[in-house]
């Protein structure tokens, strides 16, 4: 009578390596929690490595070991941000399908995530300032492909939702609205560390500076009024 074959086990060191990958992972997710922490609690400025190595109980040296450098983790901890930052925009956009409402909705939750979370806008910023082939050489393919998604997601939400208000005729462009997308996402970063300064530069006479007050609420009005300008049919600018 035939018999089964016996079972073939697993190579010991096939186990060692998943539980290995594992405490990778988890060490991974460890160091960039203790940097997302220290940026909401301090901000993105002169955060070195040895003060999240240290946050965690590790030296420099092991933070290195899993990541190429300080811009490929802070590329990391932006993720985090973009996640949360996706799941509000979503959230917003989902919330009505009139399409003026929804690109205010939209462009009014990008405002209130940033003014609640000026770390983000921190790591963003420094991150865009820098020239594509240095992010090349500085972040792994994983990472960056990571980040890329993260930033995709957002700026998908915004999109869509251009696209739906052109095809329903409720907006007007001349320029793909993706282009629009990212234009309104980079502005807005920008706007919103005006509404962080608070700080409103004008000119009260021919050559003489005056500084006034402006207040995030502002920010947030004029953003998303100017997006909606942007789409009003027969005043589209992009």
């Amino acid at each position: 009578m035939a018999t089964d074959p016996p079972a073939t086990k697993a190579p010991a060191t096939d186990g060692r390596r998943k539980a290995a990958a594992a405490r990778r992972r988890a060490r991974q997710a460890e160091i960039i929690a203790a940097t997302r922490e220290i940026f909401d609690s301090k901000g993105v400025r002169d955060v070195q490595i040895e003060e999240i190595a240290t946050a965690v109980g590790i030296n420099r040296a092991i933070v290195y070991r899993h990541f190429t450098g300080k811009e490929e983790l802070f590329a990391l901890t932006l993720v985090g941000y973009l996640e949360e930052l996706h799941d509000a925009m979503a959230g917003a956009a989902a919330r009505t399908d009139h399409p003026g409402d929804q690109l205010a909705a939209i462009v009014g939750s990008f405002v209130d995530y940033g003014v609640a979370h000026p770390a983000f806008v921190d790591c963003a910023q420094a991150l865009m300032v820098r020239p594509g082939d240095e992010l090349l050489d500085e972040i792994a393919e994983g990472p960056l492909f990571r980040l890329g998604r993260g930033i995709t997601s957002c700026l998908t939400v915004l999109s869509d939702a251009l696209a739906a208000g052109v095809e329903r005729g409720a907006f007007e462009l001349s320029e793909d609205p993706v282009l629009l997308a990212n234009a309104l996402y980079a502005s807005g970063l920008g706007a919103l560390q005006l509404a962080r300064l608070g700080i409103l530069v004008s000119e009260v006479a021919p050559g003489i500076p005056t500084v006034g007050e402006i207040s995030a609420a502002q920010v947030r009005s004029y953003l998303v009024t100017s997006a909606l300008a942007l789409v009003s049919p027969g005043r589209a600018t992009v």
